[in-house]
C-alpha cells in the first residue's frame, strides 16, 4: 500500500482534481482491499503476515456480508469526506491550488468545503476514538466494526502437516 499512498499524496499535491480522478479507483481499491481480501483470505496482507485472521464469532470464515459490514462505517465516512474535499477544490483555480503549501492548502480547502464537512470530521474523529476505546475495553479485543459485522480477529492456527502413516502392507 505504501506505493499507492505515495502516489496519492504526490498526485493530490500536484493536481487540483486528483481526488476527483482517484474517487472511483479509490472506492474499488478499498472494496478489493477491505472486502475481497478479507473474504478470500481471512484478512488484509498485514494481518496475514503477523499471523492473525478475521473470523465469524463461531469460527467460520468471513463471508462477503460480514466483510462489507465490517468495512461500511469506514467506507461511508471516507466517501463523504472525499466528496467534501472534491467540492472544495472546485472553488479554487489550478494556480491557487499549486501555489499553496500543504498546510495552507488544507486550511483553504476547509474554508471552501461544504458546511457539513466540519461536523463530518468530528464524527470521523469520534468514530476512530470509539473504535480504539471499545477495542481496549473488551476481553476479545473486538472493535466496533467487529461488533457490527459479528466478527473477531484471532491468531491463525499453524498449519500442521499430518504425520506420515506407515502402511504395514507396503514394503518399507
Amino acid at each position: 500500500m505504501i506505493p499507492l499512498i505515495a502516489l496519492s499524496l504526490w498526485g493530490s499535491s500536484h493536481y487540483r482534481l486528483f481526488e476527483l480522478y482517484y474517487f472511483l479507483p479509490g472506492i474499488l481499491l478499498g472494496l478489493f482491499y477491505s472486502v475481497y481480501l478479507v473474504r478470500s483470505y481471512g484478512g488484509t496482507p498485514g494481518k496475514l503476515i503477523v499471523g492473525i485472521r478475521i473470523r465469524k464469532l463461531d469460527g467460520e470464515p468471513v463471508g462477503y456480508r460480514e466483510a462489507l459490514l465490517r468495512y461500511f462505517p469506514e467506507a461511508l465516512l471516507g466517501l463523504l469526506m472525499s466528496i467534501g474535499f472534491i467540492l472544495s477544490v472546485f472553488h479554487m483555480s489550478d494556480a491557487e491550488y499549486v501555489s499553496l503549501s500543504f498546510m495552507e492548502r488544507a486550511k483553504r480547502m476547509n474554508e471552501l468545503a461544504p458546511s457539513w464537512q466540519t461536523p463530518l470530521q468530528w464524527i470521523q474523529t469520534a468514530w476512530v476514538w470509539s473504535e480504539l476505546l471499545v477495542l481496549l475495553t473488551n476481553r476479545k479485543r473486538r472493535a466496533l466494526h467487529d461488533f457490527i459485522a459479528g466478527t473477531v480477529v484471532v491468531h491463525a492456527s499453524p498449519k500442521v502437516t499430518p504425520p506420515e502413516v506407515s502402511n504395514p502392507a507396503l514394503p518399507v
